[in-house]
């Protein structure tokens, strides 16, 4: 697992997650995502924040083999408590965050981007919420900020997934460019942002903050009480377990 953190001369901070080979971050892998953003945000030098990734895709939400392989409820309560965390750094970060987001955007991944601010895309890039396959519950408010709400209920039931392309026309995608300009197309807009007085940046971070219509950490923290009685039933485990079943076989072929 490595997130990095990488501030540039013009004040733009680069954070990347790696995590082969998928981007689903471990346990420990949401609370150092929270603390790089967290450092980012007390750290006066930065002016804005571009988040991206390495690998094949840009998140594919928790480790569900880190879950399955660990007794009791300790890794499901970790990993609630990591992408809590993570989420409410990307949306409270005093300064705004860029998602440049390539491949697979999934589960925890539309948490992030739901939170983020601004969202470039590359040309393969897609988004979804898979949870109902792994019994859990979440990221709803998350993708409720990138397409309408029926839309997003459809996406949601169905495990349907929506193109980077498709989010365009409701605004919640900025452009979607070819892979190989995707970095480029991120740090134009964060450049943009970055040449502001950083003084009205983050006041006007703090003030979009404050007028939103939905508090996300509430919200989602509501989700995450469903998760819990899905899981204290015996459904999250069977879900997982098939999941973890398939992918083993997989791997195995």
């Amino acid at each position: 697992m490595t997130i990095t953190s990488d501030l540039r001369d013009d004040g733009i901070r680069v954070v990347t997650m790696s995590h082969p080979p998928v981007n689903a971050l471990t346990v420990q892998g949401w609370f150092d995502l929270a603390g790089a953003l967290d450092e980012a945000s007390a750290d006066t030098a930065t002016r804005v924040v571009v988040l991206r990734a390495e690998g094949r895709g840009f998140n594919a939400g928790v480790d569900i083999k880190e879950m399955q392989s660990t007794t009791g409820f300790d890794a499901l309560l970790g990993a609630n408590k990591g992408c809590f965390a993570a989420f409410k750094a990307v949306y409270e970060c005093a300064v705004p965050v860029v998602a440049a987001v390539h491949g697979h955007c999934l589960g925890g991944g539309v948490g992030l981007v739901g939170n983020a601010d601004c969202v470039v895309a590359s040309e393969d890039a897609y988004f979804g919420v898979p949870e109902v396959k792994q019994g859990a519950l979440g990221a709803a408010t998350h993708m409720a900020r990138l397409v309408p709400q029926h839309l997003m209920r459809t996406l949601y039931y169905t495990s349907r997934t929506i193109t980077a392309a498709e989010l365009v026309p409701h605004g919640s995608v900025l452009e979607v460019v070819p892979r190989d300009r995707l970095d480029d197309a991120a740090l134009q807009v964060a450049g943009e942002i970055a040449a502001q007085d950083p003084r009205v940046i983050r006041a006007a971070k703090e003030c979009l903050n404050g007028i939103d219509p939905v508090d996300v950490n509430a919200s989602y923290r509501f989700e995450q009480g469903f998760t819990m009685e899905l899981n204290l039933m015996g459904v999250s485990d069977d879900l997982r377990d098939s999941f973890v079943n398939r992918q083993s076989a997989r791997e195995e072929r």
